[in-house]
């Protein structure tokens, strides 16, 4: 799993028959202090998260072990909203 923010939302009319009524959320990448990474990417949303919230994003085989997404062609899921980070006894998320 991996800590990133929700950017924004990522909007296709036009899109593989499994993937009808999924939404999809840019999100960026945040390291152990909180720093945002360069790294970007585009994730399923299964939680309801929006822009701004810090969320737990799983990858590859693994965003497709929930039942309603085993047989959807997805990479990266959102499988969390997150309330607070902490590292080494100091908070660096605090929703």
């Amino acid at each position: 799993m991996r800590i990133a923010k929700v950017l924004g939302t990522v909007v296709s009319t036009q899109k593989a028959h499994s993937l009808q009524g999924t939404k999809f959320l840019l999100v960026q990448r945040v390291d152990h202090e909180g720093q945002l990474l360069p790294e970007y990417d585009v994730a399923a949303d299964c939680v309801g998260a929006g822009v701004d919230e810090w969320v737990l994003i799983t990858q590859g085989s693994a965003a497709r072990q929930m039942p309603e997404y085993e047989r959807r062609p997805l990479d990266a899921l959102v499988i969390a909203i997150i309330d607070t980070v902490s590292v080494s006894g100091g908070r660096i998320y605090n929703k």
